[in-house]
């Protein structure tokens, strides 16, 4: 079994910053990429940011110059620095990984439970 377990959500003031952390545990081939991604109400879950296993990173572009994605060295966990958020950022913002789960390296996507990000004055 494998778990992404998120933190860090909450409440900020626009133009304020938050870091949102992702970990994975469990049964864990090898983990190729780890991704942000958010849902607003009514709105469709959108990506806002993915790295894969050699740093490479891509971002939604509303989000770019604000967003930084990072993986720590072992690789399991991935944070996601939000900075100069704004009240359209409000959203639930889940972990997703493509994660090899047996011997063979096969691998799919898993999901964090969610972590609520609202930008409010």
């Amino acid at each position: 079994q494998v778990q992404l377990v998120e933190s860090g959500g909450g409440l900020v003031q626009p133009g304020g910053s938050l870091r949102l952390s992702c970990t994975a545990s469990g049964t864990i081939f090898g983990i190729n990429t780890m991704s942000w991604y958010r849902q607003a109400p009514g709105n469709l879950r959108e990506l806002v940011a993915i790295i894969d296993g050699d740093g490479g990173t891509d971002y939604l572009d509303s989000v770019k110059d604000r967003f930084t994605i990072s993986r720590d060295s072992a690789g399991n966990t991935v944070y996601l620095q939000m900075t100069s958020l704004k009240p359209e950022d409000t959203a639930v913002y889940y972990c997703n990984g493509l994660i090899a789960y047996d011997i063979s390296r096969r691998a799919k996507d898993y999901w964090g439970q969610g972590t609520q990000v609202t930008v409010s004055s």
